[in-house]
């Protein structure tokens, strides 16, 4: 029991001496937007208009 306190006391010194703090610095993250998003949406949006148009066009060869 003598030799217990001793010890822990070197223990607890010893890991209070060799404890570190570390600081770590985050920048902000730039989020941009995604190009695809806006090219897949003009492709439908063309895919479709060409679509109906022909849709239309037949339309109007069946009412003249």
């Amino acid at each position: 029991m003598k030799h217990f306190f001793p010890s822990l006391l070197a223990a607890g010194v010893a890991v209070a001496g060799l404890s570190s703090c570390a600081k770590v610095k985050v920048e902000p993250i730039e989020v941009k937007p995604i190009e695809i998003n806006v090219n897949v949406r003009v492709t439908v949006e063309k895919e479709l208009d060409n679509f109906f148009g022909d849709l239309d066009a037949k339309e109007q060869q069946i009412a003249n």
